[in-house]
């Protein structure tokens, strides 16, 4: 069992701020995330680990969404954070004229990103923040891996327009 519980931390390890996240842009609350990865991790302490290890990412991810889905049903509400929401300070590993322009193009994306459809958002946020592949985020969301090209693949032109749209540039 020892080796279970070693097992488990090295996942809490290497995934846990990805599903911080990843939470947290669903919630819009910092606290409420860590509450839901710390149930996904319990969770991840009752099961089996030879059922779980080959899927070991998308499970914890899925576990995570559907928890954060059981909760919005509850409250019917759904806001998004922006990254110094979650975290509450700068990278100290940028200069500051970086920093700032970074902070604005993020702001800009986020904005942008923001007019997409709720599924589309979720799906660029899974493949580009979180680094998932496409069978990763079909197991994660639900949808086929060829639906899944498809939302992404609009969900990019849609942002291209509105970000090489002037009002957009513009703000």
């Amino acid at each position: 069992m020892a080796a279970d519980g070693e097992w488990v931390l090295d996942h809490l390890r290497r995934h846990e701020r990805s599903l911080l996240q990843y939470v947290g842009r669903l919630l819009g609350d910092a606290e409420r995330a860590r509450d839901v990865v710390q149930e996904a991790f319990l969770k991840l302490c009752r099961q089996k680990r030879a059922e779980i290890e080959p899927r070991m990412p998308a499970w914890l991810f899925t576990v995570c969404r559907n928890h954060v889905r059981d909760l919005q049903r509850k409250e019917n509400r759904m806001t998004v954070a922006t990254p110094t929401d979650l975290d509450g300070r700068p990278s100290a590993a940028l200069d500051p004229m970086h920093s700032a322009v970074r902070r604005e193009t993020d702001r800009r994306v986020a904005d942008v990103l923001k007019e997409l459809p709720d599924r589309s958002q979720e799906v660029v946020r899974l493949k580009f923040q979180h680094e998932m592949s496409y069978k990763q985020i079909a197991e994660i969301t639900g949808l086929s891996v060829g639906n899944v090209g498809f939302i992404l693949h609009h969900a990019l032109v849609k942002l291209r327009t509105l970000l090489d749209s002037p009002s957009i540039a513009a703000s």
